[in-house]
């Protein structure tokens, strides 16, 4: 107690966090300027979901998709494949940097676990097995260009960091 009556004003640890924080220095140059967004992305969602959460929405979303498509259009492979390029890009347009490699390997995986209402077999586990198989070997251009889409959109977005990290300055420790 008596300690705590020894120390100044002034010391080190009672200082308002804004006074002990070195004062910025703006940038010199050509650094990246951001101006005001446009409104049309200024309306846009800008979720940032994790690893597990990009999957867990992806398959969300093709089921609820498969839903839609059996409704709306009788269970055809053709509108479900549609509706699966969108959810493949939102996917890797939504997750984070850090997990951006699992964009394109939650494609595939969310594309089988909404083909599954639809795959249409019979006969217990098996035939539902088979269906699967069938309307995955059936339908895997869509697949494949769901996975090659989140796999572009990822490489582009780890191009852009990287690009950024390269341009900023380092800090001087």
């Amino acid at each position: 107690m008596e300690r705590d009556r020894m120390r100044s004003a002034y010391h080190p640890q009672r200082q308002p966090e804004a006074a002990r924080r070195p004062a910025a220095v703006p940038p010199q140059g050509g650094g990246p300027r951001r101006g005001p967004r446009p409104a049309v992305a200024r309306r846009l969602p800008r979720p940032k979901l994790t690893g597990l959460g990009g999957g867990l929405f992806a398959c969300a979303a093709m089921v609820l998709a498969a839903g839609i498509d059996w409704l709306i259009f009788d269970a055809s492979l053709l509108g479900y494949g549609l509706l699966f390029l969108p959810v493949a890009a939102a996917t890797a347009l939504w997750v984070r940097p850090a997990d951006l490699i699992t964009a394109p390997i939650a494609a595939p995986i969310a594309f089988t676990a909404g083909v599954w209402p639809l795959a249409g077999g019979s006969g217990g586990f098996g035939g539902q097995l088979m269906g699967v198989v069938t309307a995955l070997s059936l339908h895997a251009g869509w697949l494949y260009a769901g996975t090659l889409i989140a796999g572009l959109i990822a490489v582009v977005r780890k191009a852009v960091l990287i690009g950024r990290r390269r341009t900023m300055p380092r800090r001087v420790a």
